[in-house]
């Protein structure tokens, strides 16, 4: 009978843990974005961190996630130490959500209406309601409704196995033993850093304690100690998580440990004098699944309400413990490129990623206009700054490849999933203009050696050239930077344009050739520069279908191209001939 029911136990405790994840996981799905930008704006003041701490736990079911989100924010420098102090109070308040969620489990009585409240009864219902969105819908936002009431039902069933199997062993001798090992407070609290240590969740940890209370042996003196180590307990994922990173991230791990640590010292020092004054009036009472909810929360707010105005200090004691040790040979903060410990929370991850990938076209542009320049006027300064760029874009190409595809495995919503599609079809691109900046420096450098210069005429119609692709470059930039499609539209009959032009340019130059107004060595170098700008000009067509079909939900440039391209599109045909009369020679 014991080996059936420690079976059960931990059967229900892998449905709680595996319906945890499936909330926490289907809720971050739901809020996107949104996450990163409450962590932003937690740094406008402490009460907001605090606040919008508590409801990024509340909201994603896990301030395990939360922690490990902050570590990879400050390892990648988008948050600062000082940010994350409150964020850290804020989540610990609200990681006892949960508890309170699951105090149903024990409600036990006989009235109808208090019957709907019980865990089976509740969890069938939000079984059936969560499957039936995720069968019946299309919608990714329902589909995540789905998921989020099934996961509470798993969650729920897991909780009512647990129940019942210490329901079944509260009579056997072992469960005895371990009730009175846990009248000792200094055994409780080990036994809760341990256990919440090991499985990684701490509302994981507090529902197990709640299921215990069914054995009636568990006492408000007992659960005290078990629910303070559970709180400390709970800091192992931070902890790990800040391996490796830098001084900063490592700190916000030990913030963390220090503010539970710190919290349960002081508020035990306050429970066992109160202990000797009313320990026949209240600590003795039997505890109940409410009662292990209200410790959880009690606690956690007399932690946040006696540290608070101590954050400061608790930073600085942080950065006393963590010495500075990682540091560039300029002294400066060494941060990740880009966390893969973002990868845990997926929403936030895209949205860092985005940020990297516009930072990385907007280097691109700056580096093909500085190339144009070269071919006015050579600069040694300008030249080695582009090679600096572009190995800048082949490092972003390979860092953010590597993450992007990590990341499109993970479970994302339609939306999320679009970001991720426009970003990996987009960095070759930005690459590729990096590499044609290069080969236009290196005919910059070839015509500087050499004294060779353009003719007259043949300058006038790369100026032009020029104009033409400053336009594409800049607007193709803007409307990826501002997700803009409606003027990504503008660019394919631009780039039409930019191609009849390129070929009048051709055709001149061979008029030149013959008539001997130009030499042949100057017609390589002109031909080459020609072939380089009209690659330019494709990836800015490129980038211009990437945007505008992801934003449709498909990808198929040669479709899209053929489209715009046809005979009855007078849009695309009115726009080819302004820019053509716009760009003639």
């Amino acid at each position: 009978m014991g080996i059936y029911s420690m079976c059960n136990l931990l059967g229900g405790l892998a449905f709680a843990l595996f319906g945890m994840t499936l909330i926490s996981n289907a809720l971050e799905k739901m809020a996107g974005g949104r996450l990163e930008a409450l962590l932003k704006k937690s740094n406008t003041s402490p009460a907001k961190g605090l606040l919008f701490g508590g409801l990024l736990t509340a909201a994603v079911q896990s301030s395990s996630s939360v922690m490990v989100m902050l570590v990879g924010l400050v390892n990648s420098g988008i948050l600062h130490l000082g940010q994350t102090v409150s964020v850290i109070m804020g989540s610990n308040i609200g990681t006892t959500v949960t508890g309170w969620i699951l105090a149903v489990t024990g409600i036990e009585a006989d009235h109808p209406a208090a019957r709907m409240l019980k865990a089976e009864n509740i969890s069938a219902i939000l079984a059936i309601s969560g499957v039936l969105l995720i069968t019946n819908f299309k919608s990714d936002k329902k589909k995540s409704i789905g998921s989020v009431l099934v996961g509470f039902s798993i969650l729920m069933a897991g909780m009512s196995r647990a129940v019942l199997s210490f329901h079944d062993m509260t009579d056997m001798s072992v469960m005895k033993s371990f009730i009175t090992v846990l009248g000792n407070p200094f055994f409780g609290f080990i036994i809760g850093i341990l256990f919440t240590a090991l499985i990684q969740s701490s509302s994981a940890s507090v529902g197990m304690l709640q299921a215990f209370t069914v054995t009636g042996g568990l006492t408000f003196s007992m659960a005290v100690p078990i629910v303070m180590g559970q709180n400390i307990g709970t800091c192992i994922s931070s902890v790990i998580s800040s391996k490796d990173a830098n001084k900063n991230a490592r700190r916000v791990s030990l913030l963390h440990l220090l503010f539970n640590v710190l919290g349960t010292v002081i508020l035990l020092l306050i429970y066992c004098i109160a202990d000797f004054f009313i320990k026949d009036k209240f600590v003795d009472v039997k505890v109940s699944f409410f009662g292990i909810a209200a410790i959880h929360t009690v606690f956690n707010i007399l932690t946040c309400l006696i540290l608070f105005p101590f954050r400061g200090r608790l930073e600085k004691l942080a950065c006393m413990i963590v010495k500075d040790e990682k540091q560039s040979s300029n002294g400066e903060e060494v941060y990740s490129f880009i966390d893969l410990r973002l990868l845990s929370t997926p929403s936030v991850a895209i949205r860092e990623s985005n940020s990297k990938c516009k930072k990385m076209a907007e280097l691109a542009k700056d580096t093909i206009f500085e190339a144009f320049e070269l071919i006015e006027k050579y600069d040694s300064a300008k030249a080695k700054n582009i090679t600096e760029n572009e190995d800048v874009l082949d490092m972003y190409e390979d860092k953010l490849g590597s993450f992007l595809v990590k990341l499109s495995s993970k479970e994302i919503s339609e939306r999320d999933g679009q970001s991720v599609s426009r970003q990996l079809h987009s960095i070759g691109d930005f690459e590729r203009i990096g590499d044609h900046a290069i080969n236009i420096l290196q005919l910059a450098e070839e015509m500087h050696e050499k004294k060779l210069h353009f003719s007259e005429k043949a300058k006038t119609e790369t100026d032009i050239l020029i104009g033409a692709l400053t336009e594409i470059i800049n607007s193709t930039i803007d409307a990826y930077t501002t997700n803009n499609v409606s003027l990504a539209k503008h660019i394919e009959p631009l780039e039409e344009a930019i191609d009849k032009l390129i070929n009048d340019i051709k055709a001149e130059h061979i008029k030149r050739l013959k008539s001997g107004e130009c030499s042949i060595e100057l017609g390589f170098i002109l031909s080459d520069l020609l072939t380089n700008c009209e690659r330019v000009s494709d990836h800015c067509s490129n980038l211009a279908i990437a945007i505008i079909e992801t934003e449709q939900l498909s990808y198929d440039a040669h479709e899209y191209i053929n489209d715009v391209k046809s005979k009855g599109n007078k849009e695309f045909q009115n726009e080819y001939e302004m820019y053509k009369n716009k760009y003639s020679i």
